[in-house]
């Protein structure tokens, strides 16, 4: 005999989480936004402080969140020209969010640390 399907008890579990994963969902997309957290940067030490990735993919992902209004790309009158990005109100909100998955990261990085020196 076949389980009963539950109703999902979960309020509105389609609109809001989606809407705010697929906004912050793309690979680097929530390291960006954390660097960002400290003011204004230019893409070169946007890319040297995330070091692995590649200037295409961050590109790419600077685009995506200036699309969607969460950063601002403002082009310095310096010869040769630079960019340089900055968080925007609706970044600023994504913040606390991003610290939280931080928070919980330590966590599991501590965590993770001592179980691997004791095994």
């Amino acid at each position: 005999m076949p389980l009963k399907l539950r109703k999902n008890k979960a309020p509105n579990p389609l609109c809001p989480l989606s809407e705010c994963m697929a906004l912050i969902g793309g690979a680097w997309t929530p390291n960006a936004i954390w660097y960002l957290a400290g003011g204004p940067r230019r893409f070169s030490e946007l890319r040297n402080d995330m070091a692995p990735v590649s200037a295409k993919v961050l590109t790419t992902r600077l685009r995506e969140l200036e699309e969607n209004g969460v950063v601002t790309r403002r082009v310095m009158p310096t010869s040769p020209p630079s960019v340089e990005y900055a968080l925007t109100d609706l970044g600023a909100e994504l913040l606390p969010a991003i610290r939280a998955i931080a928070e919980v990261g330590i966590k599991l990085k501590a965590r993770n640390g001592k179980a691997s020196k004791t095994a």
